[in-house]
């Protein structure tokens, strides 16, 4: 389990975080990962803001948990050598596909025949006001507002396209036997068509970031109401919080491993983009 503390007040975005993964009951490895990159100071909050990233590693013989290590590794790092006031959907894209790019790499490189690696990735970049979050596979990235959750990705498997086709209904995918099987993954082909999205962040907000082995076990209409269960008022300990969701997930199932990376909005200040450079909007009256 780890957190942070929240970055100064004159960033204009305040934020705490918590994140614990788990094997589970019945793996005896965890081929999860998670990562993240916090801004030292306030200019780097302007500048870069914070990533969080969550990936879930398929393969076997430990090639899952390699390659899920590799993409949020090669995700934080190039964060880290991002462009000052760089777009973050164009940087989220190009990570992505460059985290992509190094977990093929590595499986054609793990042995004289190659090895076939993959892993899900689900990521998020908040600076000022937005959070964009980028993703392939079906680890989750939900934001839960006043007590309601809402999913900001939708995953990438067989059954979840075949739901969006229309040739499946939701009922009938919550229970196929396919319905873990990705249509999309890091590290199958060397080119990967990278989901991402924008979205306006409140003061009082919380990101999730889940691997499958969470929110298998947490629908998404009851994950809002157990995070306002567990984390109310001013004082709430959002490790607690974090443990007793995690907790709560592998004594449901516990089937596979189970990562969740949760983080809280405490202050967000409304702002607008001139040239390129940020200034603050007046609450209306």
């Amino acid at each position: 389990m780890s957190a942070s503390p929240h970055m100064p007040h004159s960033s204009m975005l305040e934020l705490e975080f918590a994140q614990l993964s788990d094997p589970g009951k019945v793996r005896t490895n965890n081929e999860d990962y998670l990562g993240h990159w916090l801004p030292a100071t306030p200019e780097l909050a302007r500048s870069h803001g914070w990533l969080f990233a969550v990936a879930d590693g398929v393969g076997g013989q430990e090639m899952g948990e390699v390659a899920s290590r590799l993409a949020v590794e090669s995700l934080t790092e190039g964060f880290r050598r991002a462009k000052p006031g760089e777009l973050h959907t164009t940087v989220l894209a190009r990570l992505v596909q460059a985290a992509n790019t190094r977990v093929y790499e590595a499986g054609r490189e793990a042995s004289p025949g190659g090895v076939a690696m993959a892993t899900t990735v689900v990521a998020c970049v908040l600076r000022y006001d937005k959070v964009v979050v980028g993703h392939v596979g079906d680890s989750r990235c939900y934001l839960i507002r006043r007590g309601h959750a809402t999913a900001l990705t939708r995953d990438h498997t067989m059954v979840a396209d075949q739901v969006r086709l229309g040739v499946m209904s939701a009922k009938d995918a919550a229970t196929a036997s396919t319905r873990h099987i990705l249509s999309r993954s890091l590290g199958h082909e060397l080119f990967v068509a990278v989901d991402t999205s924008e979205h306006q962040l409140m003061s009082g907000d919380f990101l999730l970031l889940c691997t499958d082995g969470f929110h298998a076990a947490i629908p998404e209409d009851e994950l809002g109401g157990l995070i306002a269960h567990h984390v109310h008022g001013e004082e709430a300990d959002i490790e607690v919080a974090t443990r007793k969701l995690v907790e709560l997930a592998v004594q449901r199932d516990g089937g596979d491993n189970t990562t969740v990376q949760l983080i809280h909005i405490r202050h967000v200040e409304r702002v607008g983009m001139y040239r390129g450079r940020p200034y603050k909007l007046r609450p209306p009256r």
